[in-house]
């Protein structure tokens, strides 16, 4: 196995940059300034990305029915965040945090139509642990910076819980079901799935906070299913 990863090593080096080196940090970052509205916009546009990608190198075929999966699932995640309200449109303001996550959109959809590029003879876990160290290795000059900016991690209470929740639900369990599910159906249709997350947040916001769930709710998540059912027709890789 280790002839085998460091025969295909700028490979995973590319993938450990996109997914976690940039993906992740950029991401967090970027959180700091940008409304959360325009957060889940730009993250919208993942599918979008990850159609190009792929076919810009020739990595899957793209059909109609994909690309209409893709526009209604959109049409879905905007009428949820905008609650179908013409003033949250306009009340959106862009800053420096939209332009860095753009950034990291781009990378997560170059990350995804990477992985059905070339299959590597490693099972999943392994994989998944070649490219968290990767990216790891290439964050390490950052972490050094900031450190020496006076950016150091005190080790307290809310500190661990939040890393123990980001490692384990967004960092380990996410990427071990995308790299699972992009080897099974493939990057063009997995990138539809993303815009399942204002659903699940608005599922999880009803049942934790007892927030009310409205017309706007039932049509979004109409849109949705029937993009992802759209972009289930006609499969072409």
């Amino acid at each position: 196995m280790r002839s085998h990863v460091l025969s295909n090593l700028k490979y995973i080096f590319i993938l450990g940059i996109t997914s976690i080196t940039l993906f992740n940090s950029i991401v967090y970052y970027s959180l700091q300034f940008t409304q959360v509205i325009s957060g889940v916009l730009m993250i919208s546009t993942i599918p979008v990305m990850i159609i190009f990608f792929s076919s810009l190198l020739k990595i899957e075929k793209t059909n109609f029915y994909q690309i209409m999966g893709v526009l209604f699932s959109m049409l879905g995640v905007i009428a949820i965040i905008t609650q179908i309200n013409e003033e949250k449109i306009r009340e959106l303001r862009f800053n420096k945090g939209d332009l860095s996550i753009i950034i990291a959109m781009l990378s997560w959809a170059l990350y995804s139509a990477l992985l059905k590029k070339k299959k590597l003879e490693l099972s999943q876990f392994s994989l998944l642990q070649i490219i968290i160290s990767s990216g790891l290795l290439c964050l390490l000059p950052i972490y050094l910076v900031e450190m020496s900016q006076g950016y150091y991690v005190t080790l307290e209470k809310p500190f661990v819980l939040t890393l123990a929740y980001v490692v384990l639900f967004p960092g380990l369990a996410s990427f071990i079901c995308w790299i699972k599910g992009i080897a099974i159906i493939g990057a063009n249709r997995s990138g539809i799935f993303l815009h399942l997350m204002p659903i699940f947040s608005t599922i999880m916001a009803i049942l934790i906070f007892g927030e009310e769930f409205m017309i706007f709710h039932l049509i979004g998540a109409i849109l949705i299913i029937v993009g992802i059912i759209l972009s289930s027709k006609g499969r072409r890789t």
